[in-house]
């Protein structure tokens, strides 16, 4: 689950991390209100914020600057409702709801201002947490790592052990923060890996951490993105977070009927039982030299209700051109799958599109003849590759 700038700042200032905090906004009338709240002289400047799951919201004109309250209101009206289009969005962009309102963290004193990169996440390859870090900060850190990797920093963190203080000053060494400065960003890794595991989050940035004028580290903006696994045991009430203007709205329908569903931007539906099985279906559907449409994974429990929603929720997306239903069958049977996809089909009335199935494992052979006897309009395919192959033969007759 992915959260805004503001709902991130917020639970991070709960594990005692400075945060650059600031006030949400759903009209230009809020958006003067809250630039009063941070500053009641009126005199500014504004830091005027999209909220949209998607980052490089910069370079797209979703972070504005205002230096009077005239500016505010001009520039809210004109951002809120506006479709922001950046390289994470795609060209379809997305619509911004919600704008946040800072405080100019830039002020003048007797030190320099810098920005860094710091993030944590998972290394799937070595199935540890990492913790990177960048001097170059407040820009694309993609950019940065493809030109300059020296200057990407990076640290494995032992999940017994938890980042380690000698880690995080380590890590502010290179970063080339001293003095006062140096402190403090220690301080701030250790709190910042605190929340990042207690939260349960698979991604946490700060992009940039600021080191301000008087030797403060703080995070000027966050990204933070919660493991759906553990929303429903130990973070319940984070689930309140979730903003579903911002979500794919079949993976919302999918995940309320207990599905797994992730929107690709192919043409062929796959449903499939597991995900290692997904991952395959998919990698044999490309080296055939077709695209999948989505990721959609009904699990170990392929009853007649499970199979019918997916159904729905593939034939809503109009770019699916062939559905491939790859099942196997180990503590599921196949036959009872069979008869699940058939009484689907008679439940929808029909499926407009050509329906690849291939259903391998227990009772696999009792699965091709109730599939034979149906009636149905199924191709049936026993072998991954062959489904893969006739996949590419349906799609080329509907085009």
């Amino acid at each position: 689950m992915k959260l805004h700038e503001y709902q991130a700042k917020d639970l991070l200032s709960q594990y005692g991390i400075p945060v650059a905090s600031g006030y949400v906004a759903e009209t230009p009338e809020q958006a003067i209100e809250a630039a009063q709240r941070i500053d009641p002289t009126g005199q500014g400047p504004w830091v005027l914020k999209a909220q949209v799951h998607a980052g490089g919201r910069g370079k797209a004109g979703g972070v504005r600057l205002a230096r009077s309250l005239e500016e505010v209101r001009n520039l809210s009206s004109q951002m809120l409702g506006m479709k922001l289009v950046t390289p994470q969005t795609g060209p379809q962009g997305k619509i911004v709801h919600l704008l946040y309102i800072t405080g100019d963290a830039f002020y003048p004193g007797p030190n320099p201002i810098r920005e860094f990169y710091v993030s944590l996440t998972l290394d799937r390859a070595i199935g540890r947490d990492v913790l990177i870090a960048s001097a170059e900060g407040g820009v694309d850190i993609e950019e940065v790592a493809a030109a300059h990797p020296e200057a990407i920093h990076k640290i494995t963190i032992n999940p017994f052990m938890g980042l380690m203080p000698y880690q995080a000053r380590e890590i502010v060494h290179k970063l080339g923060l001293t003095g006062e400065a140096f402190k403090n960003a220690v301080d701030f890794l250790i709190k910042l890996y605190k929340a990042y595991d207690s939260l349960d989050a698979s991604l946490l940035e700060i992009n940039p951490m600021l080191k301000t004028s008087d030797e403060k580290v703080i995070a000027l903006d966050a990204k933070l993105e919660i493991e759906d696994n553990a929303l429903s045991v130990r973070h319940q009430a984070l689930e309140a977070l979730r903003d579903l203007r911002e979500e794919e709205p079949l993976e919302t329908e999918a995940r309320e009927a207990g599905l797994s569903y992730i929107k690709l931007d192919g043409n062929v539906g796959c449903m499939v039982n597991g995900a290692g099985l997904a991952m395959a279906t998919m990698d044999m559907i490309k080296l055939a030299g077709g695209w999948p449409a989505n990721f959609l994974d009904v699990g170990g429990g392929a009853n007649v209700e499970r199979i019918s929603k997916a159904f729905q929720i593939l034939l809503k997306d109009p770019a699916v051109k062939v559905i491939l239903v790859n099942i196997f069958g180990g503590i599921v049977q196949c036959d009872r799958v069979a008869r699940g996809i058939i009484e689907a089909y008679q439940r929808l009335g029909s499926i407009p599109v050509p329906l690849v199935v291939r259903l391998q494992g227990t009772n696999a052979d009792i699965a091709a003849q109730i599939l034979r006897e149906s009636g149905l309009p199924i191709i049936p395919a026993v072998e991954l590759w062959e489904a893969a192959q006739k996949v590419q033969e349906a799609l080329r007759q509907t085009v």
